[in-house]
């Protein structure tokens, strides 16, 4: 077969910021770099960088971590794949000793699983270090295959993916059960300030978010998602860090949620299938290890924390996206305004 040459596309790709982030991860403010085609977000994503600094910053908590492959394996009824899976769930320390032939840094965490007649999906669920994972725990489940089906005779071979993981497709599991890592971010703004770099008041973006968010996602039928384009963001950080962009899918399933607090504005970001890391696969290309560097992602730490470090950041620039949007369509033709301006 013909080989190919591997040609780098250009993205355009701008730094924006700083953002003003704070929590549990870090403390400082931070530019971000955001690759994309729809170059009004670099403006966007200022204006909610440029609220952050004059507040007490965007307070980042990285909730949960874990990344997941599900295993399809078949039994001639439902009773003989009840009975292996009873015992499979209770051996999780044997397993996990299979798990560390295949990777120092994978570990199995957890497991979850369906019966659907005679079929068995067993959702794996691991830590993977500053990995995203998908590979990693890929190659952790075809270790683990081959000693449950030895262990377990009435079992046999489906699939080395049975779609319960879920991988970049939007589903219930991912939302509940999480993929990647779970952030939120969130931040209180004065009123004065809302109604100063912002051109709207608190009250009518917490209007907005239900009325657009939460009843317009419901009745389109949204799957666990009450946002207004938290993909955008997403891609644009994904592209400029080296992460695979198809994972914007599960990635933008999400909630905000907003408050009037005292008369000022209490905004946040719930993301819980962020998937992102510093290592790995997509992160050779020297702009990529460049802005991971810069975004002080590449630092001698134990393993995971410069990928929570990546995910808070990420977290936060989604933030500045969605409210200064929400922002945006509180007032009438803003937004269309903001694009012909920036767009020609």
């Amino acid at each position: 077969m013909k080989s190919h040459k591997i040609l780098q596309a250009p993205i355009p790709m701008r730094w924006v910021g700083p953002l003003k982030i704070s929590g549990h991860l870090l403390n400082e403010k931070v530019s971000v770099p955001l690759a994309t085609y729809e170059t009004p977000l670099w403006h966007s994503v200022g204006r909610g960088a440029r609220v952050s600094v004059l507040t007490d910053g965007i307070k980042t908590t990285v909730v949960d971590e874990r990344m997941t492959r599900s295993i399809l394996l078949e039994a001639d009824d439902a009773y003989e794949a009840h009975k292996a899976l009873t015992s499979i769930l209770s051996r999780q320390d044997e397993l996990n000793e299979v798990v560390a032939s295949s990777s120092r840094f994978a570990k199995l965490i957890d497991m979850h699983s369906q019966i659907v007649g005679n079929l068995l999906y067993l959702r794996l669920e691991f830590h993977t270090g500053d990995a995203s994972g998908h590979n990693m725990v890929t190659n952790a489940a075809d270790r683990i295959i081959p000693w449950i089906l030895r262990e377990y005779p009435a079992l046999r071979y489906s699939s080395i993916s049975g779609n319960y993981c879920s991988d970049k497709k939007a589903t219930a599991v991912n939302g509940i059960l999480g993929r990647g890592k779970y952030v939120v971010s969130e931040i209180t703004i004065p009123r004065d300030l809302c109604e100063r770099r912002l051109l709207t008041t608190p009250e009518k973006i917490v209007d907005l978010n239900i009325k657009k968010n939460l009843i317009g996602t419901m009745i389109a039928g949204g799957l666990r998602s009450a946002n207004a384009h938290y993909a955008n963001m997403l891609l644009g950080f994904y592209l400029a860090t080296g992460q695979d962009a198809a994972n914007i899918i599960e990635g933008s399933q999400g909630v905000v949620h907003a408050e009037v607090r005292n008369g000022d504005l209490y905004f946040s970001c719930t993301l819980p299938n962020l998937i992102v890391g510093s290592v790995g696969n997509g992160k050779g290309l020297g702009f990529v290890e460049e802005n991971l560097r810069l975004l002080g992602c590449k630092e001698e730490r134990k393993p995971g924390e410069n990928a929570r470090r990546l995910a808070a950041i990420c977290a936060a620039t989604v933030l500045c996206g969605e409210l200064s949007l929400l922002a945006a369509q509180t007032n009438p033709g803003e937004l269309m305004e903001a694009h012909l301006k920036l767009e020609r």
